[in-house]
């Protein structure tokens, strides 16, 4: 048996592999799970080594990643990266030359989701690390080989909680510690949630990247100085050896996501694997286009532009779905029975399904926005309701597909011959919330992907 027969075995042995996908595709027309044989997982040609920090469900390495399934007007028809057309509302895009060889993150939730979906490019779920960032790289510090060698890129959204707009915004003064608990007397500041940016500024020191992208909430760059703060750091890295481009928010709707996300991307570059060409251009004070490493907006969201694709809505990525009484998709059959409340606090609306989609939460509490609301509730969608379909919150599989997943990612798993679930539907709620849409990080990635021979040497 070959190890990554033995990696497959293990994952079988510990996940649920159910052969249903989403109804947004129809099955048969693309295979959804590739081949499980693969016999040599060695890099081959013009790969660039990719390790992840805070991957949760892998929102930002699937983008890095590609070969995935989305929605057609994500794209522009006659976009180059299309591999290929699976109906008239989807497609598969191109594999990109990155692949990652680390992850890591703290939640089970994430590991279970990552590793079951990441299986298809041939990954062990060895790769997967449950430790901290903190405890990694104390452990590395102390002679363990915990990173690997030869890295191009690092990637990594670090903790947001303490800088959102929507939670406490305790910022640097976070009362959580490296593991998300409430942190004891005796645990130094400098391991808190919201330092953990720093620790991710460690692992570059360590592996020095060629290029290394860090994002978090937009509501970071409203918070005192702490943009610049980190901005600052990250440009410590190797001894001051990194460009930080001034960080930029992009929002997700002018890249085909049907959602309201905006999301603070840092960007940063190790000068002395620059061309001389490209250090100049990186270092000016207004860097032309040629070089400019984040994507140009490809839909008109929130920008008034002809030339640019209109808005992806919520109807054209959920209007395959059968309803969660009628499906197979144990992601599509279950959603958050918490009760409408009449007091307009978060999540107490539906979903427009002529516009995009809203901020997709992690920390919901159960009232993640409703798919639909009942006539009674002020609810708008009157065709829906009077063929009978009924009030209901958003599914994960609905969050998922607004978040640009593909749809035979699998979120939500029973465990086989028994009670309970490897990932419950709070689970898959969390680590969708959490996610970088990956439509938004593909462009990211193949806008990087296009200037490397123009950066490196």
């Amino acid at each position: 048996m070959t190890k990554d027969q033995e990696n497959n075995k293990y994952l079988r042995s510990n996940h649920t592999f159910s052969d249903c996908v989403s109804e947004a595709v129809i099955r048969g027309q693309y295979p959804m799970i590739f081949d499980d044989g693969i016999e040599d997982n060695e890099d081959k040609g013009d790969t660039y080594r990719v390790l992840s920090l805070f991957s949760g469900c892998g929102g930002m390495d699937l983008g890095f990643e590609g070969d995935f399934i989305a929605n057609r007007k994500s794209f522009s028809d006659i976009d180059p990266r299309i591999e290929a057309i699976i109906n008239k509302d989807w497609i598969k895009v191109k594999k990109t030359k990155f692949k990652t060889v680390f992850a890591n993150d703290i939640l089970p939730e994430a590991e279970i989701a990552w590793t079951t979906y990441m299986r298809r490019f041939g990954y062990s779920p060895y790769l997967f690390h449950r430790d901290s960032i903190v405890e990694l790289v104390k452990m590395q510090k102390n002679g363990a080989e915990i990173f690997p060698n030869n890295i191009d890129v690092v990637l990594g959204g670090f903790p947001c909680q303490d800088f959102s707009v929507a939670g406490k915004r305790m910022g640097f003064n976070s009362q959580k510690d490296d593991y998300g608990k409430l942190r004891n007397d005796d645990k130094p500041s400098e391991e808190s949630r919201g330092k953990l940016y720093y620790w991710m500024k460690q692992v570059i020191d360590i592996v020095r990247p060629k290029i290394f992208i860090a994002e978090n909430v937009k509501g970071l760059v409203n918070l005192g100085n702490v943009k610049d703060i980190i901005q600052n750091d990250f440009a410590s890295s190797d001894g001051n050896g990194y460009i930080v481009l001034p960080p930029q928010v992009l929002h997700a709707g002018n890249y085909g996501v049907p959602e309201s996300r905006e999301r603070v991307i840092f960007i940063g570059i190790r000068r002395d694997a620059l061309k001389p060409e490209a250090l100049n251009a990186l270092e000016s004070k207004q860097i032309p286009d040629e070089f400019n490493p984040y994507p140009r907006p490809s839909h008109s969201c929130t920008i008034k532009d002809d030339c640019l694709l209109p808005p992806v809505t919520t109807l054209d990525v959920l209007k395959d779905l059968k309803e969660p009484e009628e499906t197979k998709d144990e992601s599509q059959a279950v959603f958050s029975k918490a009760k409408f409340l009449p007091n307009g606090s978060q999540g107490q609306i539906e979903i427009k399904l002529d516009k995009i989609g809203p901020t997709i939460r992690s920390e919901h509490h159960g009232n993640i926005e409703f798919r639909r609301l009942s006539k009674e509730h002020g609810g708008k969608h009157l065709e829906e309701l009077n063929s009978g379909k009924k009030e209901r919150r958003l599914t994960p599989r609905e969050c998922a597909l607004i978040q640009t997943f593909p749809p035979d990612y699998q979120f939500v798993m029973k465990k086989e011959n028994a009670r309970g679930y490897w990932l419950s539907s709070s689970g898959a709620y969390k680590i969708i919330g959490n996610a970088v849409p990956p439509v938004l990080a593909y462009n990211i990635a193949t806008r990087i992907q296009d200037l490397w021979t123009k950066y490196f040497k």
